[in-house]
């Protein structure tokens, strides 16, 4: 199954208001996850539901893990 990524109203408005080659990059890293599972990622402790935290150079990006419901 493939993986989606869902953006909140406020991550959309936070990576618009960063500089483009700063934003291409953090997209381009969050791509390679999505695609490969590959990256700096670490799991977030005293966290309910889990969260993990994938690391793109200076800055971190949190994500929530889901279940596909269909």
């Amino acid at each position: 199954m493939a993986k989606r990524i869902v953006w909140t109203d406020q991550a959309r408005a936070d990576i618009r208001g960063i500089e483009q080659p700063v934003a291409l990059q953090i997209l381009n890293t969050l791509g390679r996850f999505v695609l490969s599972g590959e990256g700096a990622v670490r799991t977030l402790k005293g966290v309910s539901p889990l969260m993990l935290r994938l690391r793109a150079q200076n800055h971190r990006i949190a994500r929530r893990l889901t279940a596909d419901v269909r």
